[in-house]
């Protein structure tokens, strides 16, 4: 039975209180709401303990995992948006892919997945970007690259309402956005 509501999954790889990804975030996924009747976002939890082998063999992989690798499974489509650190994909968002990993079934394969990055950087994370696909590609999803919506200068790049200044970042954003259209009518 095919389900109604599409769902989205949101994925920011920043647990920090007023992540600047986080807004990219929610930004997007308001927009996608926006566009496509019946369809509904969760943002993921990622504040799960650090990979360890010795917690997956005793006493297994941790619910929290079990229910961000549901997550992926259950969702039409996911939106990740990463910050760069130290011109890479962030620990936090590294550590979800290495527990996700050790999942079965494989939740990512064929999942349609966006990439988004803001940074305080002058690439506005392109880096994690490039890293985060080349970690994600084990998996086996659907990525799209283009357009590139990385933002530089993250602190000044938002309205108090967390909307992107930039109309040429939103029309990014709008465009990417496009990409998952056959995905979520056709689901």
């Amino acid at each position: 039975m095919k389900k109604n509501r599409k769902t989205i999954l949101g994925i920011s790889g920043s647990l920090r209180i007023g992540s600047y990804n986080t807004k990219l975030l929610i930004f997007t996924l308001e927009r996608i709401i926006k566009k496509f009747d019946g369809t509904e976002y969760f943002i993921a939890n990622l504040d799960l303990p650090l990979f360890n082998e010795d917690l997956e063999i005793s006493p297994g992989i941790p619910v929290e995992v079990i229910e961000l690798a549901r997550a992926i499974e259950n969702a039409d489509s996911v939106i990740i948006s990463t910050p760069e650190y130290n011109k890479n994909l962030s620990g936090v968002l590294k550590n979800a892919l290495d527990w996700i990993s050790r999942v079965k079934p494989q939740p990512w394969k064929a999942k349609p997945v966006i990439i988004l990055s803001t940074a305080s950087g002058q690439s506005g994370g392109e880096r994690a970007q490039n890293s985060l696909r080349l970690c994600l590609s084990p998996f086996d999803p659907i990525l799209f690259f283009a357009p590139e919506v990385a933002i530089p200068d993250a602190s000044n790049a938002f309205e108090d309402c967390g909307t992107p200044k930039s109309e040429v970042i939103i029309d990014k954003i709008d465009k990417q956005i496009s990409n998952l259209e056959p995905y979520i009518l056709s689901r």
